[in-house]
């Protein structure tokens, strides 16, 4: 029979402190890879071709609304009865054309609307900035 004292043999501690971070950082690792990664995108092999490559420019257009309802067009004033033809004046051909839409916060939603009509009779991009929210 062994009948050692038990308080003479060491101790068996397992130090845990370093495995929260190991964690922490495995799981904002894994966080940020399913972020980036899209998992609807369809990989395509594309044909060659001999012309090269075609490049389009992208133009965008700035369209500012004030508060007292003047249409501004790349800092120009227009009214909202002759933006549709004044756009599609600027437009220049085989060019993708995409509007920034700056909208005052206190601008009726509906002439919002009216210009997102007229982007979308002559199928132009649109996009209607925002400001950052501050904390």
């Amino acid at each position: 029979m062994n009948l050692r004292n038990r308080r003479n043999r060491p101790a068996a501690e397992v130090h845990t402190a370093a495995l929260n971070d190991i964690m922490f950082f495995l799981m904002l690792f894994f966080l940020l890879a399913s972020a980036v990664s899209n998992p609807q995108v369809v990989k395509l092999l594309l044909p060659k071709s001999s012309a090269g490559e075609q490049s389009v420019a992208k133009k965008t257009m700035t369209i500012s609304i004030t508060p007292d309802l003047v249409y501004h067009v790349d800092k120009q004033a227009v009214p909202l009865e002759s933006l549709e033809s004044y756009i599609q004046s600027n437009m220049a051909t085989g060019e993708e054309l995409t509007i920034m839409l700056y909208a005052d916060s206190t601008v009726p939603i509906q002439h919002v609307i009216s210009v997102m009509d007229v982007a979308n009779r002559l199928k132009v991009k649109m996009v209607l900035a925002t400001e950052p929210k501050k904390d």
